[in-house]
């Protein structure tokens, strides 16, 4: 009985750990057998990256976001106004289409200023104050475009979005260049990974038993390279899927080898404690909202391109695709835990019980309730968890 219950705990420790990425798994699996295996053909694979990249670079700010507990209502309102930012001037007034990108993101920095005066300088709760820049970015965007679409962009706009980088070191059907990139993303996160294990014995906190860290490092590797093989039968690595490579490298390390990264679980975890250890709260938070502003101008330039319009209901509900997103991919609702990695992964669950659904002709009603429930056992999830280690100890 005792070696019973000593298995039970390796295996309930693991799964609070790595849960979120054999539920991943678990699902790719089982809609690759309900669509017939359309759901892993590698156009239907290159459709799912494209089709949700905006809001997995929401969710990378959502993540940082919620990490130091808040809340962000305004992000879906934002892609619309800066999307018809960069309509207005890519089209309206025949600028260059990097004109357009840098105009959008300038404005998104500004809405970042504002909203971060309000929560971190005035005190402001920030569920209200983005609330309140739900309704007046979309406002803002309705009078931008005089309540119009702008359509058509520029085929370089566009390619921001439809893009692909292909055939640059050549490859007979299959793209080398595509699985260069892949080989080289699974190298660095099997490093990273082990540096961060390392790190963690050093400082003597829980990790994952060795048997299952490695069946996680080798399940992940196997998935990421399946998935850009699939990338390299298709068109290549899409332009989009570059940048977002690029926004996780990043911010995976600002979040865990930064003093402002730092500051933000710090904040997040324990207000009273970062406050009387000198942490400046206040600007912390500021940035948190600058950054989450420029984020969601990006993903309304991503949104834009790839529809090929600027429009004032663009971004309706991607707020709560984002927030759902971080909290699947194991962020806490009460702050201070959360990875851009494992939001990545709780994005692309969303991703890709969309699409499957899709293919499999369920309706958009049933899609929602399913997400709804998702969402709302992750959330159960997590604080059985919480509940489970507090009574351990």
């Amino acid at each position: 009985m005792g070696a019973l219950e000593a298995v039970k705990d390796v295996f309930t420790k693991n799964l609070r750990q790595s849960g979120i990425y054999v539920a991943f798994v678990a699902i790719v699996v089982l809609f690759y057998f309900t669509t017939d295996g359309i759901l892993l053909t590698p156009q239907n694979v290159s459709n799912i990256v494209v089709q949700n990249s905006y809001i997995l670079i929401l969710a990378i700010g959502m993540v940082i976001v919620i990490i130091a507990g808040h809340i962000d209502l305004s992000v879906g309102s934002v892609v619309a106004f800066t999307g018809a930012i960069a309509g207005v001037i890519t089209v309206r007034h025949n600028l260059p289409w990097w004109a357009g990108v840098i105009g959008a993101l300038l404005v998104g920095v500004i809405v970042g200023i504002w909203q971060g005066y309000w929560v971190a300088f005035v005190g402001i709760p920030a569920f209200i104050v983005t609330l309140a820049g739900m309704l007046i970015f979309r406002g803002a965007a309705m009078v931008t475009l005089g309540n119009a679409q702008i359509s058509p962009f520029p085929d370089a706009f566009r390619n921001i979005a439809s893009g692909y980088a292909n055939g640059l070191l050549g490859g007979q059907g299959i793209d080398v260049f595509t699985l260069a990139v892949g080989g080289i993303a699974v190298v660095a996160f099997v490093v990273t990974q082990f540096r961060s294990r390392l790190a963690r014995l050093r400082y003597q906190q829980t990790v994952e038993t060795m048997p299952f860290f490695i069946l996680r490092l080798a399940l992940v590797a196997a998935v990421v390279m399946a998935f850009i093989y699939e990338l390299a039968s298709y068109k290549g690595l899409p332009v989009v899927l570059l940048i977002l490579g690029v926004l996780i490298l990043v911010y995976s390390a600002i979040a865990k080898r930064s003093v402002f990264g730092r500051h933000v679980y710090s904040i997040g975890g324990n207000l009273n404690a970062a406050t009387l250890s000198g942490i400046k709260v206040k600007w912390v938070n500021f940035w948190i909202f600058i950054n989450m502003g420029a984020l969601s101008a990006l993903a309304g330039v991503v949104f834009t391109a790839r529809l090929n319009l600027a429009n004032p209901t663009a971004g309706t509900g991607f707020e709560l695709d984002a927030i759902a997103a971080c909290f699947i991919g194991g962020a806490a609702v009460t702050g201070g835990v959360g990875t851009i990695v494992g939001t990545m992964t709780g994005g692309l669950i969303i991703g890709v019980m969309n699409n499957g659904m899709s293919i499999m002709g369920i309706g958009i009603d049933y899609q929602q309730s399913i997400k709804g429930l998702v969402l709302l056992l992750a959330v159960a999830f997590d604080v059985y968890n919480k509940r489970r280690a507090g009574a351990s100890r």
